[in-house]
């Protein structure tokens, strides 16, 4: 990669407020547990300096690689974010610039704006999530893990793959792109007590990835976790970015889309109804949901312009939101 300048912070790297130099107090208690805590990494650029190269490549055994981003473990100490040693458990979870890719130093950007989106304006459970810096400017993204409770006991989570028994072995190598998303639903139903409420929450998340242009929520990017009552819910969204500007890729990742093909007619909107009323959802509460997210573009444009994707990209984003909100909205 070549020399990077480091960005110029004028909005907060975590809220993407405006009038920040680093993060804010908003963001420093849900990230930090209100600890100021720098947004400048103290290890040297992912891709220069061999010694911090050779110390990521040695800790990212301990965190499964996902797609093409590399994945790391972290956590925090003092005031500081740091790799974890051995013995240790990481509550932070760092995704780099990975490589190969189109328009990849701003795929960190992409996740983050994507995901401040679905929590600030529509309401959606994501994980707790910021921008934070290499020294030399490159930037990653940094997720807080939330499947640790506050007295750092580990929940139980499980991926749909595994929950519907698809793997490599039983459905090939493209495993998680297999079948449809009612799928999700009629395995939510059998394992969730409280299914009605999660399966609005499910279909609003879905609603989210096609306006957003989500084309890789596959079944692994989709979570039920332990309660403190020790039964399931959804867990918060994850994995959330505008593949488009990525990948040329589909409208929907798994690959029979919403429903299963001899029932998927008409435009994208009635997919979505007929998804709702196999699911259980009322006509009523899927029209509210698809309503709420057709509303609020105001919201969605100005957060777009204060992130740290570049100007191409933030038109680009723009507009491939703009194009997916009229398709929504055609009756």
């Amino acid at each position: 990669m070549n020399e990077i300048n480091f960005p110029l912070i004028a909005n907060c790297p975590g809220t993407l407020a405006s009038g920040f130099s680093s993060y804010s107090n908003a963001c420093l208690k849900e990230m930090f547990n209100g600890k100021t805590v720098s947004h400048i990494l103290h290890y040297q650029e992912f891709s220069f300096g061999e010694k911090e190269n050779t110390k990521f490549h040695e800790t990212q055994k301990r965190v499964s690689v996902s797609g093409v981003q590399e994945k790391f473990s972290l956590l925090l100490d003092k005031k500081q974010i740091r790799l974890i040693n051995d013995a240790e458990t990481g509550t932070y979870i760092l995704k780099t610039v990975p490589d190969k890719i189109k328009n990849a130093l701003f795929m960190p950007a992409n996740e983050h704006l994507t995901m401040q989106i679905a929590q600030q304006v529509f309401d959606i459970e994501t994980a707790s999530n910021c921008l934070i810096f290499f020294a030399k400017g490159e930037p990653a993204f940094l997720i807080k893990r939330f499947d640790f409770t506050s007295s750092n006991k580990k929940l139980a989570m499980e991926d749909m793959a595994s929950v519907l028994g698809k793997t490599p072995q039983t459905h090939g190598s493209d495993y998680k792109y297999n079948g449809h998303y009612l799928e999700i639903f009629e395995a939510l139903k059998k394992i969730i007590p409280a299914y009605k409420i999660e399966s609005l929450k499910l279909f609003k998340l879905l609603v989210f990835n096609y306006l957003f242009s989500n084309g890789d929520a596959h079944l692994k990017n989709f979570s039920i976790l332990e309660t403190a009552l020790g039964d399931y819910r959804l867990s918060p969204a994850y994995d959330l970015l505008n593949s488009r500007i990525h990948i040329d890729d589909f409208d929907f990742a798994l690959e029979d889309g919403l429903l299963p093909k001899n029932i998927s007619k008409g435009k994208v909107k009635n997919h979505f109804l007929v998804l709702a009323d196999l699911a259980g959802i009322s006509s009523k509460n899927a029209t509210e949901i698809l309503l709420f997210m057709c509303s609020n573009s105001e919201k969605v444009e100005k957060l777009i312009g204060n992130s740290f994707l570049s100007e191409k990209l933030k038109r680009n984003y723009l507009q491939a939101y703009q194009s997916r909100l009229k398709k929504l909205m055609k009756e």
